[in-house]
């Protein structure tokens, strides 16, 4: 008598699915993010235990974790909306800019539009906030004040991990368990040209993009899952080169925030093959199975400059864009999640290397 083969877990409808996520940041592009987790949070198969969140990705995990401990995946859904939808009324919170000013949308909402903005972008980089904002106002504070618990974001069962990137040191700093607060979001998010320093403790604090973008470590080594899904709003290829001051800036900001993550792609890599080739034991060392969540032709459309934009109109089409790449790649690979791997980290952010021409 035949024995009935097991399903294998790729077969089997009521398997739990745990999932690690990783958040970049890049401004308003932040909505994006919402749109990929509130298609995520629909999903009651899908389990999530730690969060990683930078800039962007750490408003929009400090959010998700205050709706989540009150209400659950409704709750989360919910308080990410509204969230994004103050954002949206109050766009001073990032940018003095507004594209209601713009008469032509032909340029994908982008503010280089404005009359101002050529003006306001060379200001911003000839004076320090501690120079044009002495009183050191920061209007995202009042939104986040709105919007995030700090109690639930510490006890909420799921685990954040939040980048700032210390002055001092110039190291990552993570933030989690009890040191999560609202300056801790506000500390990730904290561009240097836009606003002063957040203190917290005895140390000063800068964005985190510049050290891990997001940091992909914490969730390594403190949660358990094998599975992160990465949710990359930065695009890693840009054709052309930027001739305009504006745009080589931007270009170089991009650079640097994806830096840290190639870099940790690149470690990644290496250490699974070893532990695949069984040159280093999976008792120590993890092979984790990496997915992506990523629209680099929809969001390369949006100059970089438009990550400061916050127009509802704006906002919501970022949204659709987010749960549209959601929805296809839970589609492609919802399967695959505690089986297999789906993003090809060599494709992807390993660039081969052209040997060199050799001259005769």
């Amino acid at each position: 008598m035949a024995t009935a083969t097991p399903p294998s877990p790729a077969a089997d409808p009521g398997r739990e699915r745990t999932l690690d996520l990783a958040l970049q940041g890049g401004g308003s592009h932040g909505a994006y993010t919402w749109g990929v987790l509130d298609r995520l949070l629909e999903d009651e198969g899908l389990h999530l235990q730690g969060i990683s969140g930078t800039s962007a990705g750490a408003l929009n995990a400090g959010v998700l974790a205050t709706g989540y401990h009150r209400g659950g995946r409704p709750g989360a859904r919910e308080a990410l909306r509204d969230f994004w939808m103050d954002i949206s009324h109050s766009g001073s919170a990032f940018s003095p800019f507004s594209a209601s000013q713009i008469h032509s949308m032909t340029d994908a909402l982008s503010l280089d539009l404005l009359p101002g903005y050529q003006w306001a972008s060379a200001f911003f980089r000839s004076f320090s906030p501690y120079e044009f904002n002495p009183l050191n106002l920061h209007p995202l504070r009042d939104v986040l004040r709105r919007h995030v618990d700090e109690a639930a974001m510490r006890d909420c069962a799921l685990h954040l991990f939040i980048t700032a990137t210390s002055v001092s040191t110039g190291q990552p700093h993570v933030f989690t368990g009890d040191d999560l607060s609202v300056d801790a979001l506000l500390a990730s998010a904290c561009l240097p040209f836009l606003f002063q320093a957040i203190r917290i403790g005895d140390d000063a604090y800068w964005d985190g993009g510049y050290t891990g973008n997001p940091a992909l470590f914490p969730l390594i080594y403190q949660t358990e899952p094998l599975d992160i899904l990465l949710v990359r709003i930065n695009p890693l290829v840009r054709e052309g080169v930027p001739r305009r001051s504006e745009d080589i800036m931007d270009r170089i900001s991009e650079i640097s925030f994806n830096a840290t993550l190639v870099a940790e792609m690149r470690a990644i890599a290496f250490v699974s093959r070893l532990v695949r080739e069984g040159r280093l034991s999976p008792g120590r060392y993890k092979d984790l199975r990496l997915h992506m969540v990523s629209d680099d032709d929809g969001l390369r459309a949006f100059g970089a400059n438009s990550k400061l934009n916050t127009e509802r109109k704006f906002i919501e089409q970022l949204f659709a864009l987010g749960r549209a790449s959601a929805d296809q790649w839970l589609t492609d690979h919802r399967d695959d999640i505690g089986v297999r791997g789906t993003l090809d980290i060599e494709s992807e952010f390993l660039k081969p290397l052209k040997p060199p021409t050799t001259r005769s």
